[in-house]
């Protein structure tokens, strides 16, 4: 079996290790990126892990960004420079050693129209000129993050050519990093672990959490079961009061759009537009390398039952398309939107607290509950490593286990490699940047069978070769994990049910020769 591979055949084997009362040093409850980051911090450590996920790899929040990974801008702002430089670090360390394959820099173009003031430009470019700052401190180099600069009017539009030129006087650009796809990030995250030992096991709901033990029901068997361990981890997000009732969150809702890069009339460069009378915040048009433009986002406090899947609000979807084409040439429409999502963070705070979401920090904490439970709350998806250092020392120091310092900081994740290595890997250039050095793995797929290179559906790019991947090497238990988690089809809901006939064959007979 490959190193890391993720399929039904092995957690069959595993799960029936464990519930023949095998124990491990830590259980982690949750398949976020958190909860994979903490599975591999244990397993790199030399800690015998298991992962348990109620649903599936990226199921929650984790796919729900805006894809960026933020250098801290908006919390230098705020006067919280320990969590600005921390966000730099840690973008640092994924776009130039654990994920260089899945991770680009992205352009950011500021647009300054006549209605702009002086005070409000020069504000955008001291914050941009501080954040570079970080970035050096951060010691990520200029070739992948270059400086910002003030741009003139000719140069903006041929970077953002949808931009509304009457008035438009210039624009300030800068850089950040994005990545190929969040889900993405957690799945190598969860396949490095798997590399390294960890047990990692999808459609297993926890029911029940101790410190020493987690009680789960197989979704697929029916059967439930205890996992024993030294040191329970709760990485559940949003959902980790339902486990530990003393974790105290405030969700707030981040909902986006999904548009066709066409109707923005937008390149590859981003477009940063002010919100009007709010001082620090910006709506994102933010394009994609497969054709379409992310547009987000909201913060918008939540309450009540937190769902699996968050609806956007047609309110959210006003905002958007409104705030958006203040900046654009053509007013775009709810004509142009062909899918949105939306997120929910896990927020540090307590019910009935007042502060505005888009003010609250983004900081983490790490928990132990009365009854020894330790939980993650807070935090964003740049920072998880870090975030999944911090448990782990906790779990150690609590359980009172034996383990060295976090490895993370220089690890790889599987498929990982130098920019310049990966350009001489021997597949689609689509290929490289979702799978990294396994992209000649999964072509290898289609050259032994011609009909597996053929994509899901006239005009799709992704092709029966990655369905056949996603179940044998990346976990995939279903064709809704394939469609939404895997390939990301499932933000188009016309491109998935464009797809779902194809993709739930392949799944049924990929699953049959592992069966």
């Amino acid at each position: 079996m490959r190193a890391g591979a993720l399929n039904a055949r092995r957690r069959s084997s595993e799960l029936d290790r464990l519930a023949g009362g095998e124990a491990v040093d830590i259980a982690v409850v949750g398949g976020g990126v958190t909860g994979a980051g903490i599975a591999l911090d244990a397993a790199a450590r030399g800690l015998s892990v298991a992962l348990v996920e109620a649903h599936d790899l990226a199921f929650g929040t984790s796919r729900w960004s805006s894809k960026l990974v933020h250098g801290g801008l908006r919390y230098l702002a705020k006067g919280q420079f320990a969590l600005a430089y921390e966000s730099a670090v840690e973008r640092g360390i994924l776009m130039t050693s654990t994920a260089p394959h899945l991770t680009r820099t992205i352009p950011q173009v500021f647009p300054m129209h006549d209605t702009t003031s002086r005070a409000q430009q020069a504000v955008i470019a001291t914050g941009l000129h501080a954040g570079d700052l970080l970035r050096r401190a951060a010691r990520t180099p200029s070739r992948v993050l270059p400086g910002p600069r003030r741009i003139p009017r000719a140069e903006a539009m041929a970077l953002a050519p949808g931009l509304h030129g009457t008035g438009l006087r210039g624009a300030l650009l800068s850089f950040d990093g994005a990545l190929t796809d969040d889900a993405r990030l957690v799945l190598a995250l969860a396949r490095t672990a798997a590399s390294l030992g960890a047990r990692v096991f999808t459609a297993l709901p926890a029911t029940e959490v101790a410190a020493d033990g987690v009680w789960v029901k197989d979704r697929l068997t029916g059967h439930a079961l205890r996992i024993n361990a030294r040191q329970v981890v709760n990485a559940t997000g949003v959902w980790a009061g339902e486990l530990v009732p003393s974790a105290r969150l405030t969700p707030s809702r981040g909902s986006h759009l999904v548009l066709p890069l066409s109707a923005t009339g937008l390149g590859v460069s981003a477009v940063m537009v002010p919100v009007p009378g709010a001082t620090n915040r910006f709506v994102l048009l933010l394009p994609q390398p497969n054709g379409r433009v992310y547009l987000g986002l909201t913060d918008e406090p939540v309450s009540g039952a937190i769902p699996d899947v968050p609806d956007v609000p047609e309110s959210d979807v006003d905002f958007l398309l409104e705030v958006a084409s203040s900046a654009l040439r053509r007013d775009l429409s709810r004509d142009d939107v062909i899918g949105r999502f939306a997120g929910l963070r896990p927020l540090i705070g307590e019910p009935g607290d007042e502060t505005l979401s888009a003010d609250r920090s983004r900081e983490h904490a790490v928990l132990t509950s009365p009854d020894g439970v330790v939980t993650v709350i807070g935090g964003k998806l740049t920072t998880y490593r870090k975030m999944a250092a911090e448990a782990v020392d906790k779990a150690i120091a609590t359980a009172g286990l034996r383990a060295g310092p976090s490895p993370t900081r220089n690890l790889p994740l599987l498929g990982a490699a130098s920019r310049s290595a990966l350009t001489t890997v021997e597949a689609p250039r689509r290929l490289v940047a979702t799978y990294g050095t396994e992209a000649a793995s999964v072509r290898a797929i289609g050259d032994l069978d011609p009909a597996l290179a053929e994509p899901l559906y006239p005009g799709c790019d992704i092709t029966g070769a990655e369905v056949v991947w996603a179940v044998r090497q990346e976990g995939a238990l279903d064709v809704d994990d394939v469609l939404h988690r895997r390939t990301r089809l499932g933000l188009v809901p016309a491109e998935a049910d464009a797809a779902r006939e194809r993709a739930a064959d392949l799944v049924e007979r990929t699953l049959a020769g592992l069966a």
